[in-house]
C-alpha cells in the first residue's frame, strides 16, 4: 500500500466553544490541531488543512490549507472533499486520511487498521461511529459525493465499514466545548 496522505478539517464554527478558532485553542501548551498533526505525521506521508477564512492562522505548520470549494455546502463534507481534490491532483493513488483538528488523542496505528479494512472505514469506539475518522479513496468521493449531507450518509452510500477501538481511554474523543478541553487537559497530562 502506498503511504496514504490526510486532510484535517479545522473548518467548524466551534459554537461551544464561543465561536473561537477552536484548531488554535491551547492544550498543554500546544494548539489542539497541533497534537492531531503529531499523531498523524509519522501515518502519512503528507498533511494538508482543511479551513475557511485566512490561511495565514496555520502558516507555523508549513502545510498547504485547502478552502472549501465556492457555492459549495459547508460543514465536514465540504472540507472533506477540498481533501479529495487535493489528495487526487497531488498524490495520485494516495489514500486519504480524513480526522477533525478537535480528536487530540489519536492511535498510533490508526492507518494500518483502517487500511486493513474494506474501504471507506472509519473508526468505532464505545459503540459509536466516527465518519469524519476515516480512511477513503479520493477518487470515490470526488465522484460520488453530492455537494451537501452528512459524511456518514455519504460513507453508508460508499460501502463503508467500521474498525472498532477497545479499551479504557477514548481515542477518538471530541473536544467539543470548555468541560472536553479541560477533560482533554487531564489527559494529556498523563501521557
Amino acid at each position: 500500500m502506498r503511504t496514504p496522505v490526510a486532510v484535517v478539517l479545522a473548518g467548524g464554527r466551534a459554537r461551544r466553544m464561543g465561536g473561537a478558532d477552536k484548531a488554535l485553542l491551547p492544550l498543554a501548551g500546544r494548539p489542539l490541531i497541533a497534537h492531531v498533526l503529531a499523531r498523524l505525521a509519522p501515518q502519512v506521508g503528507a498533511i494538508a488543512i482543511s479551513a475557511n477564512g485566512d490561511p495565514a492562522r496555520f502558516a507555523a505548520f508549513g502545510m498547504p490549507v485547502l478552502a472549501d470549494a465556492p457555492g459549495e455546502h459547508e460543514g465536514p463534507l465540504a472540507g472533506l472533499l477540498a481533501g479529495a481534490r487535493w489528495a487526487a491532483a497531488a498524490h495520485p493513488s494516495a489514500l486519504l486520511l480524513s480526522a477533525p483538528c478537535d480528536v487530540p488523542f489519536l492511535p498510533a496505528d490508526l492507518v494500518a487498521r483502517l487500511a486493513a479494512a474494506a474501504l471507506p472505514a472509519c473508526a468505532e469506539s464505545a459503540g459509536r461511529l466516527h465518519p469524519l475518522v476515516a480512511l477513503w479513496r479520493p477518487g470515490d468521493l470526488v465522484a460520488r459525493a453530492p455537494l451537501s449531507g452528512a459524511v456518514r450518509a455519504l460513507l453508508a452510500a460508499l460501502g463503508g465499514t467500521s474498525v472498532a477501538w477497545e479499551g479504557a481511554a477514548d481515542p477518538f474523543v471530541n473536544v467539543n466545548d470548555p468541560a472536553a478541553l479541560a477533560a482533554a487537559e487531564r489527559t494529556a497530562a498523563t501521557l
